[in-house]
Formats: structure tokens, sequence, C-alpha cells
């Protein structure tokens, strides 16, 4: 009898993490499919992470794998296929409590350590390793940007890609002087011991404006996983954040070639709508990503983008071309091709 319900609990083990294993096709018609990944329960309950991929080109690499920012998702199909064009196999990470990986009354976006996540890029790298990719560059956008370099630098002198790829990358509050230095540090404080506590509405929303086919910008996405109008922050999640920008500014000491892309310039977003926000970064400070970026390790190449938006890769076709240029030619030379 024993055996028996041994034999059983088995099966039932072995389905479900086969069932685990199976990649889902994400739209008919499409080369993109994604894997629900299941991780340890937090202080919230479950958590899943979700791998998407496109059809390979090779069978054992180079891949790409990307990471979104805050308030995101992958969705960016256009990248991917510039990459298989190049001859990357490409994977994207929707992290924890984003896009595909929110789970029913869950609190998008939200962390307490950015550590969090940490699990979730061992588990995605894991899995392309397996999958036969011999070589695997980190790429990530704003919020994205400031986990993996953190992620990296707990790896110590044994890294598990070959290269970092930072798209606007978020190393500092764009704010002022009084928010950044008193403001936030007791915001941050105060978020260790009362991580719940909401200290941000939804803020303004020309950025989704400026990118959203619907209002002034040439894309479109899942409202629900990339919100038009922001979502509350709480002082867990700004405690979170700190604590990454004062690791940040400290300095790093990755040995990987590191490349920081920016736009040329920012300007403030404010409630009225400005046909400069089609050229310009309205969520970070360009000058911050430059000087942060050139901290992180020995090996790091700054560049900037002429009218490029917050997120490159969704700027307007000229600085988004230009993008893919700096990209796939930076990943040239350090391939030695």
């Amino acid at each position: 009898m024993m055996i028996k319900k041994f034999l059983f609990a088995f099966i039932l083990i072995s389905i479900g993490f086969s069932a685990q294993g199976q990649y889902i096709t994400e739209l008919p018609g499409t080369d993109y499919k994604y894997r629900i990944l299941h991780m340890a329960d937090d202080y919230a309950g479950k958590v899943v992470c979700t791998l998407v991929k496109r059809e390979p080109v090779s069978k054992d690499g180079p891949a790409i794998l990307y990471v979104h920012g805050y308030n995101d998702y992958f969705f960016q199909r256009a990248l991917g296929d510039s990459a298989a064009t190049h001859g990357y196999n490409f994977y994207a990470l929707d992290l924890r409590k984003y896009g595909r990986s929110i789970l029913p009354d869950q609190d998008a976006f939200f962390a307490k350590n950015l550590s969090e996540y940490f699990a979730d890029l061992d588990t995605a790298i894991a899995i392309i390793k397996a999958e036969g990719n011999r070589d695997i560059i980190l790429m990530a956008h704003s919020t994205g940007g400031l986990i993996t370099p953190l992620y990296l630098q707990s790896k110590g002198n044994k890294l598990p890609v070959s290269a970092l790829i930072l798209n606007s990358p978020f190393l500092d509050m764009n704010m002022s002087w009084f928010m950044e230095e008193v403001v936030i540090p007791v915001i941050s404080f105060i978020g260790n011991y009362f991580p719940n506590l909401e200290v941000e509405g939804k803020g303004i929303s020309q950025y989704a404006h400026s990118l959203l086919k619907r209002f002034h910008g040439e894309w479109e996405y899942n409202e629900n996983w990339k919100k038009t109008t922001g979502h509350p922050k709480k002082a867990g999640w700004i405690h979170a954040i700190h604590k990454g920008h004062q690791t940040i500014q400290k300095g790093l000491n990755l040995t990987c070639p590191i490349l920081v892309m920016s736009s040329d310039k920012s300007i403030p977003e404010t409630k009225i709508w400005n046909e400069l926000y089609h050229t310009s970064d309205i969520v970070l400070d360009v000058k911050d990503i430059q000087k942060y970026g050139k901290m992180l390790g020995s090996r790091v190449t700054c560049k900037q983008i002429h009218n490029g938006k917050h997120d490159l890769i969704l700027s307007n076709e000229p600085a988004r071309k230009e993008t893919y240029q700096v990209i796939f030619s930076w990943l040239k030379q350090q391939s030695g091709k």
C-alpha cells in the first residue's frame, strides 16, 4: 500500500514538473513561446516568473536574455527579431509580479529587496544554458538595469553571463536635491518597518502617451501589465530601490564588458503634452545614467542615442535604428568577429 502511494505521488510530481517545463505558444503565427516557472513562496504567498523564448536560430547560442523595467513586461518582439537576424537566440524574463507573472490579488511590481529577483534570474539562466546556449548576454531596461548589475555583483568572480547591456538603467532618482537627500532616505527608513505604507499615487501618464498608438505613439501593449496611469508605490519598494542605488553609487567591480546606453537629453514630465516627449527621456536624468554607469565596472562603454526615449527600443525610428546599430556593433566588437 505504501509503495502504491509513493508511486502515485511520484507520478503527480513528475506530471507537475513536465507541465511546468513546457513552453506555450504566445500568439499563433509568431515565433514566441513562454514558460511559467514556479518559484518558492515569498512573504505574500505564491510566486512565479515567466521565461519567453523566440524560436532559436542556432542550437548552441550565443543568446540574449532581456529583463524589463518597472511597470513593464516583455512585448518588444522587434528586439527579439533583430537579435535573431544578428545570429542570437533570444529570451526575455517577466520577473515575479510583473506582466505574465502577475497572479490574482498580487501586489504588482512590489518588492522589499531587489535580491528577491535574483532567484528568477538564476532559474532563467540555468534553463537557457540547459537548452544548449554556450554564451549568454544579459540585457536590461530601467529598473531591470538596476537589478541586473546588483545580481552580477552578488556572483563575485563567477559571472553567469559574458556581457551586460543596459538600456536607460535606473541608477538614481530623478528628483530635486531635497527629495533625493532628505525625503527619500526618510521614506526608505520607514519602508524598512512599514513596507506596505503607500507613499505615492499613480503619477503622470505622458510617458505612456508617448508610446501608445491610441495617444501619440506607435505601440500597442497590455495596459493591465504596463499601466497607463502608473501604479501606487509603497515605502517598502522605495526602501528596496534606495538601498540598490546606494550600492551602485559606491561603485561596483564587475569584470564583464558593459554597455550603458541612454538618450542624449532629459526633460521634465508634466501634465501638458509636449512634442519633445518623443525625443527625450522624461523618466530619468541621462546625466545620472552616464555618471553612475561608469562606476559599474572596469570595462564600461557609455553611449548616448540622439533623440532617444526612456526605453530606447521604443524610440522613434531614427533613434531606434541607432540603438540597434550601437548594440550589435558593440557585441561584434566583444566577440572579436
